[in-house]
């Protein structure tokens, strides 16, 4: 296998210099995931590579599967970023010379002899996105400090930010990053309304979605119109603060205050504050689309890519908001301590994880509870599972030996994990998956 130094900055160094050399009178080929976390590797890694004058090209994908690695070029350098981790023998079969891996998911297969791989799983597994070990990486290659925001903007979108080491406190020095306390709900740079009609996380029952929740919400918090308009989060009072952090308490028991109230990450794009969960929003909502190019330049800065970022922003929020209502009325396949929401063609792939994500941190299910999502698209289903409160059994285990058995693709971590399977084995995963959910149970 690719030789592992002690610790991860030893390991970036090593990798560093390998990628040098494979680079030099070669084109390289980037393979980055579809999600904030990879987008904003992407860009990063561009504009590095840019500078440095190297060719390459660029593929953003939803999931790595074993005909996509099959049909890779054998004689490029390969760069995977924010995926392939799980997919390390498919990647030795594949016979390509030389690969790289900057990565933070779970590795359980043996490191390939042409794999060199940068992962915090290795070193102590360290809580640190993949934007921003690819900004540690790519500052080796070329001091880009100016790039540091969207490693922080990758930590934001992948939720890391609550812990925060030593390494990412570097990244946020460098990055200019303004923080400040207050609601985790974004953005908070928007009139408070607009905020709350479409917040989804926390998802607020009778408020998400309802703009007569929303105003009966604000008039019992006694947050009233100025000049026609309503603050934003980040210019409340801490009164009015702490008054609405309660009312949303109120109408979302299982809220923890600590899960609610935070930092706020204000980075400087187009020479203005933004919220990063506001872009980090805009971004996943331009790559659900298919639209992950425009997510690329919105983060590079290019003007025009701007007002049709946010224009696709505002259709994502719509479909997100009646997603949400069809999963909580949809009937459901329920057994003791998990839910299986089978949205066929009613949501969009791209989006059943997201739908997964804020039904998990609703106060609709019970701490514990596995939920999982699964929506079709082509001839395959795509399946996301989410531990409602981050306790209870590894997902991406019970997805695993499932799919091992009837075939397909899985990835993720222990508490939120995805998966890809043909459309035709759709009961046997299902029949499968409820005999390993309630077997477990019986054991327990």
């Amino acid at each position: 296998m690719g030789e592992i130094k002690n610790s991860l900055e030893e390991q970036i160094k090593f990798v560093v210099e390998e990628f040098k050399k494979s680079i030099k009178e070669k084109e390289i080929q980037i393979i980055s995931h579809f999600d904030t976390d990879g987008i904003s590797s992407a860009a990063i890694i561009i504009q590095t590579l840019k500078k440095i004058d190297k060719r390459f090209s660029i593929k953003i994908i939803k999931s790595l599967d074993e005909q996509f690695i099959r049909d890779l070029p054998k004689d490029k350098p390969i760069l995977f970023l924010d995926l392939a981790s799980g997919n390390l023998n498919q990647i030795k079969e594949s016979k390509i010379e030389k690969v790289f891996i900057i990565d933070h998911h779970e590795i359980i297969e043996e490191i390939p002899e042409n794999v060199e791989i940068i992962n915090p799983e290795l070193h102590k597994k360290q809580k640190i996105s993949g934007s921003s070990l690819t900004y540690l990486f790519s500052n080796h290659l070329q001091e880009n400090k100016e790039l540091a925001k969207l490693a922080i903007l990758g930590m934001v979108g992948d939720m890391l930010e609550k812990e925060i080491g030593k390494l990412n406190n570097n990244i946020l020095e460098n990055g200019e990053i303004k923080r400040k306390r207050g609601l985790l709900i974004y953005p908070s740079t928007r009139p408070l309304n607009r905020t709350l009609e479409f917040s989804s996380q926390p998802f607020i029952p009778g408020v998400t979605g309802n703009i007569e929740g929303v105003i009966e919400l604000l008039r019992e918090t006694g947050i009233e119109l100025k000049n026609k308009k309503y603050k934003s989060i980040i210019e409340l009072e801490k009164e009015e603060m702490e008054k609405l952090v309660t009312a949303i308490m109120l109408r979302n028991p299982k809220c923890k205050s600590s899960e609610i109230v935070g930092d706020i990450f204000l980075l400087k794009l187009y020479n203005k504050l933004e919220d990063a969960r506001e872009l980090s929003a805009m971004v996943n909502a331009c790559s659900r689309f298919g639209n992950p190019s425009i997510a690329i330049q919105l983060l590079m800065e290019i003007n025009s890519a701007k007002k049709r970022a946010e224009s696709i922003h505002i259709k994502y929020k719509q479909k997100l908001i009646s997603g949400l209502r069809y999963a909580s009325n949809a009937k459901k396949i329920e057994g003791n301590g998990f839910t299986i929401i089978n949205a066929k063609e009613n949501i969009k792939d791209t989006m059943i994880g997201t739908i997964t994500s804020i039904l998990s941190n609703s106060s609709i299910y019970e701490e514990g509870t596995i939920l999982i999502g699964m929506a079709n698209y082509e001839n395959k289903i795509k399946i996301s599972a989410r531990n409602v409160g981050r306790t209870g059994r590894n997902v991406r285990e019970v997805l695993n030996s499932v799919v091992t058995e009837i075939g397909g693709e899985v990835g993720g971590h222990k508490f939120a994990a995805g998966a890809n399977i043909s459309q035709e084995k759709e009961t046997q995963f299902i029949n499968l998956l409820k005999k390993n959910l309630e077997v477990e149970m019986v054991k327990v």
